[in-house]
């Protein structure tokens, strides 16, 4: 099969983390995706939890020997010439599986790029009639444009970005505490303060989200952001529905999330009258959880919805048990995760 032009690109993107209602928890990834022909590829094959090498927490010098890789100025890190595209997002074994492909330079002696042969790998060779990605490319890709998206992530960056952390703000102790601890969990680090007065400018520059407890007023709201534009620093703000860990890890990774609606997987939630109205951009697996609060603040936790859903809007009916009293509701995809009330 002859391999057409396609366009390259690259993106920053995000595996959203998260404790989920079972009480397991899911690591946070930022990480750069591969973008083909304008779409992020993860999309284009299938519904896979996983991430790209190109992680943003891993040690600089893997994250160029990786970059390096790709641009084939070394040699190919499995047999047949084969390079992880996607890797599970918990580890980086082989075992756990990975989306591989060939990259090789075209043959006509130009300097174009050819990834081919996609395919779903768990050991030392792929088995392309068995676990190929059929129909996935292969992909051509002028080789100028290619080198300059790579490149930059070498000229741009000597290191990766960090990864943010974030700021803490509110009266009850003891919730921010169990807040702080669960983020730092999935890999994020969180501080808690009253405010930002005395913190340097390059340390206020690390946050990538401060977070409001509900008894924080409007006074000190603005307070804290007006510091953080004094430092130059945009951080995403989160106020905070309800003391319920789970759904304020699940705000604070929805505000984190900070890529193009065009390249998530979930665009789109509300929730109103015991019933959630969606949009995803890919064929994808959404989990549905309720959070509610009873007359006596107690926590009731339900998952409502788990299905696979074509992209598209999408309305679907809840079970009023489920919705009844002060409730929120959470819609998860692989990377993407939403967060909202439910209006009555």
């Amino acid at each position: 099969m002859s391999a057409e032009y396609a366009t390259f690109g690259l993106a920053p993107a995000m595996r959203a983390g998260g404790v989920l209602a079972n009480g397991e928890v899911q690591v946070h990834r930022d990480f750069v995706d591969f973008i083909v022909n304008g779409r992020p590829l993860l999309f284009q094959l299938s519904d896979l939890d996983a991430v790209s090498p190109l992680a943003a927490d891993i040690p600089p010098a893997i994250f160029t020997d990786h970059v390096k890789s790709l641009l084939m100025e070394a040699e190919a890190p499995l047999a047949d010439g084969r390079y992880v595209i996607y890797g599970c997002p918990e580890c980086e074994g082989l075992e756990c599986g990975a989306v591989t492909a060939v990259i090789e330079r075209a043959d006509d002696g130009s300097d174009d790029f050819v990834w081919r042969d996609f395919a779903w790998q768990t050991d030392d060779h792929a088995d392309l009639e068995r676990n190929g990605y059929h129909g996935i490319g292969p992909f051509r890709f002028h080789g100028a444009a290619y080198r300059t998206a790579l490149g930059a992530l070498l000229d741009a960056a000597a290191e990766p970005v960090e990864r943010r952390r974030v700021l803490l703000i509110g009266a009850r102790v003891a919730v921010l505490a169990k807040l702080a601890a669960a983020l730092r969990t999935i890999g994020i680090g969180a501080e808690i303060t009253q405010d930002a007065s005395g913190v340097s400018a390059e340390e206020l520059w690390t946050y990538g989200a401060v977070a409001f407890g509900r008894t924080v007023d409007e006074h000190r709201r603005a307070v804290v952001r007006r510091q953080f534009e004094q430092a130059g620093a945009d951080p995403a703000y989160v106020d905070g529905l309800a003391p319920i860990i789970p759904l304020l890890v699940a705000q604070i990774e929805a505000a984190l999330d900070r890529s193009p609606q065009e390249q998530r997987r979930l665009t789109r939630l509300v929730a109103a009258d015991g019933e959630a109205g969606l949009e995803v951009t890919s064929t994808c697996r959404v989990q549905l959880t309720s959070y509610r609060l009873d007359r006596l603040y107690r926590t009731h936790t339900h998952d409502v919805f788990d299905e696979v859903l074509g992209p598209g809007p999408h309305r679907i009916p809840l079970d009023s048990k489920a919705t009844k009293g002060e409730c929120f509701l959470v819609a998860r995809t692989t990377g993407s995760v939403l967060v909202a009330p439910m209006a009555r």
